[in-house]
């Protein structure tokens, strides 16, 4: 598991497998499954039911469906035995022989999806959420694990006064607690490889500059600066350690969202390197400069930016 912590999880699984989840599903949990697709696999599905009645069939809130031959997803519900309208979006970023790591979080009045730290794909629910108990998986898919995972934690504290040479850095987010920009806040239990951090931001208008920093807890080193300068049309990511900025990369150009727009970020971390997702698309990676990645404690977020959320995955 990418967490320490799950409420509830299964292992060794057999496919296909129906488990119960205690207390139902709650708003701001999430569903992690981590797994892998066999040589041959062209298809799979991952249900959240009310209950596992098999004849009549129980209601599917959520039908996740991904079908490699064809390189769609097809999510979709079924009420009273009969299916809605499909939603399919052809993307495909399962792969045979591959491990992936699915990441449901449930809210009020939608699912969202993330493989393997980038968002996929988004569904309105169509069924209370409150019927949800059961998660069923079937096809031809390996699981190791499956977790029930509560609300991610990251505490907040007051904003600390920042001395950067460079003025265009740094903000950060949190799903709780004060997200007033510049943001400062703390990342419990920290970094490590397999996680992520998920960053829902407004841009606004007329905006000059934003960064999102992953620094240690203490000192004025930066890990990974991650800083989009929109007048300019650049997105540049460097690191900041022993008091010296490191050599710029810059060779993507600009950033994909401009002034006044909504986005998604994902930073994953994996053992070699930053992997950063924009709007459910993989943008770029970024290798370590340090390779002790406990010492990230504290995300920020700096700039022309509204912070809405940050989560820690």
């Amino acid at each position: 598991m990418s967490t320490s912590s799950p409420r509830q999880m299964f292992s060794n699984l057999s496919i296909p497998f129906a488990g119960t989840i205690l207390g139902g599903l709650q708003a701001g949990e999430m569903l992690l499954v981590q797994g892998s697709i066999p040589p041959g696999s062209e298809r799979f599905q991952v249900d959240l039911t009310c209950g596992s009645s098999v004849k009549p069939r129980a209601d599917v809130a959520f039908h996740f469906n991904p079908r490699l031959k064809k390189s769609v997803i097809v999510c979709n519900s079924l009420q009273k035995e009969r299916w809605g309208p499909e939603e399919i979006l052809h993307l495909m970023p399962f792969r045979a022989g591959v491990s992936f790591e699915l990441l449901i979080l449930v809210l009020q009045d939608r699912f969202k999806v993330a493989v393997n730290g980038a968002h996929t794909v988004e569904f309105r629910q169509r069924v209370e959420l409150k019927r949800v108990d059961t998660v069923c998986i079937s096809g031809k898919v390996e699981v190791e694990a499956v977790g029930v995972l509560p609300p991610s934690s990251i505490v907040t504290s007051p904003p600390a006064s920042l001395t950067n040479q460079d003025a265009e850095n740094m903000t950060v987010t949190s799903s709780s607690g004060d997200l007033t920009v510049p943001f400062r806040g703390h990342l419990q239990p920290g970094l490590a490889a397999g996680r992520s951090l998920a960053i829902k931001a407004q841009i606004n208008a007329n905006a000059h500059s934003f960064c999102v920093n992953l620094r240690p807890a203490e000192g004025s080193d930066i890990i990974l600066h991650l800083n989009p300068r929109l007048a300019k049309n650049v997105f540049v990511r460097n690191s900041f350690l022993s008091g010296c900025w490191g050599a710029e990369e810059t060779e993507l150009g600009g950033f994909p969202s401009g002034g006044g727009q909504y986005f998604e970020m994902i930073v994953r971390c994996d053992a070699h390197a930053f992997r950063v997702a924009v709007n459910g698309l993989h943008l770029l990676d970024y290798r370590h400069r340090v390779q002790d990645l406990s010492r990230v404690g504290l995300a920020e977020v700096l700039g022309d930016v509204t912070l809405l959320q940050l989560q820690l995955l």
